[in-house]
C-alpha cells in the first residue's frame, strides 16, 4: 500500500500566471499532489530553478522540469515505500549531486518530495498536520498580515516589502484571521481617502499600494490608524519584512532609502528609533544576506524578534553560522529555499534546538494547494505568513480553521512561539 507506482508531473500556473511544476506520486492507497510555490525576491544562496529559458511564457515554462520527474526522478523512486520520507529525499539530494540543486532544479525536487509527503499521510490515513508532527500536534500558528506592500512585491516606493500586523491578542486563529480582516477593510478605507482609489491596487500577497508613499513609518501609522478606530489596540502589534538585501548595494556598502543613502550603523539606528517609536515585535531581513555581524548586533541591540530570510534560506549550514554568531533570533521557513521536505524539517528541527523561533512561510508566486498550512501546525511553529487576500493566500487560512476545527478543545493558539518568548518585551499589545 505504500510503495511508489508512478511519480507523474504536469505544467501548471501560479497567481501570477506564471508556470510552476505540479507533481503527482501514485500509491495503492491513492495518488497525492502538490504544487512548488515560487519567490520573486530570492536569496542568492536559495536553491535554483530549472526553467525552460526558451520563448514559451517569456522562458519561466517548466517543461524540463516535468520531463525530469518522469523520466529520471520516477524510474529511480518507483517501488520504494512513501513512509521512508528521509531516504527519499536523500536519493533526491545525492541524484541531483549540487548544493544548490541546479541539476535536477530545486524547484523539481521540492515537488517531488512534498508530493511523496503528502501521499504517505494519504497512505498512513492521518490528515497532513498529523503526519508530520505525530499524536501531539495542537499548535495553530499567529498569522503575520502584509496589509501595506512595498520593495518587489508592488509598485510602490516603499522600501520594505512587507509592513504587517499580528493579531497576538487573538484566542483563536478564526479570532485572529476575522480580526485582520476588519483592520484590512478599515485600512482600505483610510488608503483610498487619502491616496486615492488607484492606491487600493495590491500587490503580489494582497497588501494594498499607497501611491506616493515611500516612509514605512507612514505606512505603520496608516495601519495603526485602522486598528485603533476599531478599538483593537489591546489585540495588534506590528512587524515588518524590510528584505534589505533588495536596497542594498555592495559596491558601495550602502542602504539606499527614501531619497538617501543609509550605512549599517544608519540602519541600525533607524531601527532602534522604529522600536522604540512603534510596537514592532519583529523585523524580517533587516540587513543584507550575507551581514551575520550586522545580523548579530541588531539582535543584541534590539529586544524584539529577527528573522533570517535570505540571511538562512532554511539552509542547517548557514542557520549553524548564524547560531555561533548570535545572528537573529528566528527563521523563515521555505521549503523551497532548500529543496526537501527531510532538509527543511532538519533546519527547523535545528533552530527550535537552539532557542530560535520558527515562522513557516509562503512564497509571492503560490497556488491554491494548501500543504503550507499543514506544515506550519506540524511543525509546531506558532507563525505563518501567508499574505492577505487572493484565494491562494485565503485557502491557507480556510485550511487552518478546518484544522482548528479538528483539534478542538487541543489546539492552542500561538504555543509554539510562545515557548521560545520571540517577540522579548516588545511582545505587547498596542
Amino acid at each position: 500500500m505504500t510503495q511508489i507506482q508512478d511519480i507523474r508531473a504536469r505544467e501548471i500556473l501560479d497567481n501570477r500566471l506564471e508556470p510552476t511544476l505540479r507533481v503527482t506520486v501514485e500509491t495503492a492507497a491513492g495518488c497525492a499532489t502538490a504544487d512548488v510555490p515560487a519567490g520573486r525576491s530570492r536569496g542568492e544562496h536559495e536553491a535554483v530553478e530549472v526553467r525552460d529559458r526558451d520563448d514559451r511564457y517569456s522562458g519561466l515554462g517548466v517543461r524540463r522540469a516535468v520531463a525530469t520527474v518522469e523520466e529520471q526522478i520516477a524510474p529511480q523512486l518507483r517501488g520504494r515505500s512513501v513512509f521512508e520520507q528521509r531516504l527519499l529525499d536523500e536519493l533526491l539530494v545525492e541524484m541531483d549531486g549540487t548544493e544548490t540543486k541546479s541539476t535536477l532544479g530545486g524547484n523539481t525536487i521540492t515537488g517531488v518530495s512534498l508530493a511523496c509527503l503528502k501521499a504517505g499521510a494519504t497512505a498512513a490515513s492521518q490528515p497532513l498536520y498529523r503526519y508530520i508532527g505525530g499524536a501531539t500536534t495542537s499548535t495553530l500558528p499567529i498569522p503575520f498580515f502584509d496589509m501595506i506592500e512595498g520593495g518587489e512585491l508592488s509598485g510602490s516606493a516603499l522600501p520594505f516589502q512587507e509592513h504587517q500586523v499580528v493579531p497576538i491578542g487573538a484566542e483563536s486563529v478564526s479570532e485572529a484571521v476575522r480580526l485582520a480582516a476588519e483592520v484590512y477593510y478599515e485600512l482600505g478605507d483610510l488608503v483610498a481617502a487619502e491616496y486615492g482609489e488607484a492606491s487600493l491596487n495590491v500587490g503580489d500577497e494582497g497588501g494594498y499600494n499607497p501611491i506616493g508613499l515611500t516612509d514605512p513609518r507612514d505606512a505603520f501609522d496608516l495601519e495603526l490608524r485602522a486598528i485603533e478606530q476599531l478599538g483593537y489596540q489591546n489585540a495588534f502589534a506590528l512587524a515588518a519584512d524590510v528584505a534589505a538585501s533588495q536596497f542594498y548595494d555592495p559596491d558601495t556598502d550602502r542602504y539606499a532609502m527614501m531619497g538617501t543613502t543609509m550605512t549599517r550603523d544608519d540602519l541600525l539606528e533607524f531601527y532602534e528609533d522604529l522600536v522604540d517609536s512603534y510596537p514592532i515585535i519583529s523585523l524580517e531581513d533587516p540587513l543584507h544576506e550575507n551581514d551575520f555581524e550586522g545580523f548579530a548586533e541588531l539582535t543584541d541591540r534590539l529586544d524584539t524578534q529577527i528573522i533570517g530570510d535570505d540571511l538562512f534560506v532554511t539552509n542547517p549550514d548557514r542557520i549553524h553560522n548564524g547560531i555561533a554568531r548570535g545572528a537573529g533570533n528566528a527563521l523563515l521557513l521555505k521549503v523551497n529555499q532548500i529543496g526537501t521536505v527531510t532538509e527543511a524539517c532538519d533546519a527547523a528541527q535545528l533552530a527550535a534546538r537552539n532557542g530560535y523561533s520558527i515562522q513557516v512561510s509562503e512564497r509571492s508566486g503560490q497556488t491554491a494547494d494548501t500543504w503550507l498550512a499543514d506544515l506550519a501546525v506540524g511543525l509546531d511553529a506558532g507563525q505563518i505568513k501567508t499574505g492577505v487576500t487572493r484565494s491562494e493566500r485565503t485557502e491557507q487560512y480556510n485550511r487552518l480553521f478546518e484544522i482548528e476545527a479538528n483539534l478542538g478543545q487541543a489546539g492552542t493558539y500561538g504555543a509554539g512561539s510562545s515557548k521560545n518568548q520571540p517577540f522579548g518585551s516588545a511582545g505587547e499589545t498596542l
